[in-house]
């Protein structure tokens, strides 16, 4: 039994420079689809669940690609073919969708958009653990990190910086501009060119070689069982808001959320039934998960809601809050939109900077200081959304919520580090991207709800909610034991 070979610099530049391509459709659909939808005709309060489509399919996908990859081996590798394929789609999917002629059509492909990048996705965070040993792997996970930076701080921008060039980044009523069109369709060109590179520059090691590397590398994993009492309690809960939706006449997305609490109690109270297969072998993972794994939950939960809650409303926010306007064809609420690109750009930015900082940062405060410190100036950057008049000032806290992304990005996957099992590296990333997903979905889900009764369908107090769940997820990290 033998131990990876140590890689040098090029070589893990080679194998994560595709996330640059992924992140740059990931920052395109990030920063202008609630734009898109407004313009086609959405209401604020019916934008969450437009987006659902995004969440849901992350969480279908990835645990399947995941498993799938793990039992791949073709003459292309074990994660590459799921690249290539995940890269010709999003590609396609980019550059089709700002030319949807109605809003139901914006988000059929925003469906098959995310569905697409999560197949490309999921595979490379099981790539560097299949590649690098275990003393490589936080600088393999830094690089993407550094790559997704990169890849969307120029995506971010890219339709405000054509409007500097001169193209007109307003259009008649319900169509889209110019600038997000080509801004697209060369993101499409972008990610599929990155992708492509990753998959011609690098190797994977076959079947037999990785597996002395995995006998070499794994550890246990947990024994413990699903509690019965809490999948009971999950399909109570789901019952009674499924009831109460229908008697009271809640929102119609609130359906989505009971019925998958009812399902996900369904297939834990069925598990031990079920059949030899896919879903018997993921179910069994998710409750046999690391422990890190577990304490890490709350963790992710909460910031991704909050990044959600960003990803969501900013536009809207920033339209109605900063520049006094909800109508999409007029050239303010355009400006708006232009200016919140760059204020993602400015984040992701910013996220460059955060990763040069964060080594320094955990070799003085350690791993989880370091996470509660940079969750911190993220929700200082989103609360302070509120408080700042002049739009040109909401750079200043974007150096806050980069940090928070840089950190979001890599220290809950250093906490992780070496407690997955290497013959299970693909499953257990993708069941980690549970954590992920399922907070956007009840973002997606509660958010409009949420604004509608309670905050009077201002979309501002969305970036309080997502302020709000940062520091909730800065006190989730001080429940990991492991560090």
């Amino acid at each position: 039994m033998s131990s990876k070979p140590r890689l040098s610099f090029w070589q893990i530049w080679n194998m994560c420079f595709g996330f640059l391509g992924i992140q740059f459709g990931f920052a395109l659909q990030n920063a202008n689809v609630s734009r898109i939808f407004q313009t086609l005709g959405a209401e604020i309060d019916d934008i969450p669940a437009l987006w659902i489509a995004a969440p849901l399919t992350g969480l279908l996908v990835q645990p399947l690609i995941g498993y799938y990859s793990d039992r791949t081996w073709t003459r292309l590798g074990r994660r590459r073919p799921y690249f290539l394929v995940g890269a010709i789609l999003a590609s396609l999917a980019l550059i089709a969708m700002p030319y949807s002629p109605a809003l139901w059509i914006a988000a059929g492909m925003l469906w098959i958009l995310d569905a697409s990048i999560n197949v490309a996705m999921e595979p490379f965070r099981a790539y560097v653990g299949d590649q690098l040993p275990s003393e490589q792997r936080a600088s393999g996970y830094a690089m993407q990190s550094f790559f997704i930076g990169v890849g969307a701080v120029v995506a971010s921008a890219l339709p405000w910086l054509l409007t500097q060039a001169g193209m007109s980044n307003v259009a008649p009523t319900g169509e889209i501009p110019d600038t997000v069109r080509y801004a697209f369709v060369f993101g499409g060109i972008v990610l599929f060119a990155a992708v492509g590179w990753t998959i011609v520059s690098t190797r994977e090691y076959p079947p037999e070689v990785l597996a002395s590397h995995e006998a070499a590398d794994a550890l246990p994993v947990s024994t413990a069982r699903f509690p019965l009492w809490l999948a009971v309690l999950l399909g109570v809960v789901g019952v009674l808001l499924l009831a109460s939706v229908w008697h009271y006449g809640l929102e119609r997305e609130l359906y989505l959320l009971g019925a998958g609490l009812v399902l996900t109690s369904a297939l834990f109270l069925i598990r031990g039934s079920l059949p030899d297969g896919l879903l018997r072998h993921l179910l069994d993972d998710i409750v046999a998960m690391p422990a890190a794994m577990r304490q890490l939950a709350w963790v992710q939960f909460f910031s991704w809601f909050g990044l959600f809650a960003m990803w969501i409303f900013t536009t809207a926010g920033v339209a109605a809050h900063h520049y006094g306007t909800t109508d999409t064809s007029s050239q303010s609420y355009n400006d708006a939109a232009d200016w919140v690109g760059v204020l993602f750009a400015g984040y992701n930015g910013f996220s460059i900077l955060a990763a040069i900082c964060i080594p320094w940062l955990v070799r003085v405060a350690g791993l989880k200081f370091s996470h509660i410190i940079n969750l911190w100036l993220g929700a200082a950057g989103l609360l302070s959304f509120y408080w700042i008049d002049d739009p040109h000032w909401l750079l200043l806290p974007m150096l806050g919520v980069g940090f928070a992304w840089a950190s979001i990005l890599s220290l809950p996957y250093a906490m992780l580090a070496d407690s997955v099992p290497a013959k299970k590296m693909g499953t257990y990333m993708g069941v980690f991207n549970f954590f992920i997903v399922i907070p956007q979905l009840i973002a997606a889900t509660l958010l409009g709800v949420l604004l509608k009764h309670l905050f009077n369908g201002e979309p501002i107090y969305a970036l309080l909610i997502g302020g709000a769940s940062f520091v909730l997820a800065s006190l989730a990290v001080l429940r990991v034991r492991s560090v």
